[in-house]
């Protein structure tokens, strides 16, 4: 694959960087639990179970920080260590989800970092790589979904 030259502009990095990290995990989580939850298998849970996860964009400034509690991913407060954190850039993270990229090919350019526990950083990979395809194209459907639900919330 091709490195995509697209760049996240400088001006905006710096107003993301400055956005504090909770509100941002909480719509994470709250995406990955309308995309994925539903299709983890069991054992992959309980081995996520109280693991706490750093999405980390670099490119962006920003983090988003969660965990598996029970049946579903939670946010975390940022000043949590998390057991494992995967960083990359917005651009390389969107051609991961579109499955245009490999893992292993940005992390072997050193595009995609992983640090803390690699075993969990496999698991995660390998869970990410199983999953079909037909579920990151409803995945797509998420933002519409998490507004709908925000807009229910609010009343309007």
């Amino acid at each position: 694959m091709t490195r995509a030259s697209s760049k996240m502009p400088p001006a905006v990095a710096q107003v993301l960087g400055h956005l504090p990290g909770y509100p941002g995990s909480l719509l994470f989580s709250s995406a990955l639990n309308l995309a994925m939850a539903q299709h983890l298998p069991p054992d992959v849970r309980a081995a996520l179970e109280g693991k706490t996860l750093r999405i980390r964009v670099t490119d962006a400034g920003i983090g988003f920080d969660f965990s598996w509690r029970g049946t579903r991913f939670c946010a975390v407060d940022k000043r949590a260590v998390p057991d494992l954190t995967i960083a990359a850039s917005a651009q390389d993270f969107l051609l991961l989800a579109q499955r245009r990229e490999d893992p292993d090919t940005l992390f072997f350019s050193r595009r995609l970092a992983m640090e803390g526990d690699t075993e969990l950083g496999l698991l995660v990979k390998n869970t990410l790589d199983a999953m079909e395809m037909g579920m990151f194209e409803t995945a797509r459907q998420v933002p519409a979904r998490l507004f709908a639900r925000a807009r229910q919330a609010f009343g309007k």
